[in-house]
Order: structure tokens, then C-alpha cells, then sequence
């Protein structure tokens, strides 16, 4: 698959450490399944990554505080 930004880059599988912030709080999930360029570094997640991440992040604005950091493989 090529890259979609760069048009050049094939995409290879990797993972990511996924960041956002809402609330004065910020979320870090680490070693989020994606595809990444070896062109340009930009990064895609598939549509099943996509709304693991949503229902994560939804699921920890009920939690929230100030830092949480979990890793995708034990809450998606």
C-alpha cells in the first residue's frame, strides 16, 4: 500500500504511542497497532484501531484525571 500523504512511501506495519487531551487531562496510549510510511513517517490506523481508541478514550473521560497512561494491548 502506498502512503496516502507522501504518494511515494509504502506503509508497513508498526505501532505508535497515541496521544489527545481533553479536560485539562492528557491520555497516552502506548504501542497502538498502525501503518506506518517509510517515506514520510505518517501514520494511519485501520478502521477497528480507529474505534478501539474512541471507546477507550470515552471509557477514561469517566475516569478522568490529570495523566493516564495505558497500553493498547490490555484495554482495547
Amino acid at each position: 500500500m502506498k502512503c496516502l500523504s507522501c504518494k511515494h512511501g509504502d506503509m508497513f506495519p508498526s505501532t505508535t504511542t497515541y496521544f489527545t487531551e481533553f479536560n485539562n487531562c492528557m491520555l497516552i496510549i502506548k504501542n497502538v497497532p498502525c501503518m506506518t510510511c517509510e517515506q514520510c513517517g505518517e501514520i494511519v490506523f485501520s478502521a477497528s484501531v480507529h474505534r478501539k481508541i474512541e471507546r477507550i478514550v470515552a471509557n477514561v473521560k469517566k475516569l478522568t484525571s490529570e495523566l493516564t497512561i495505558l497500553e493498547y494491548d490490555k484495554v482495547a
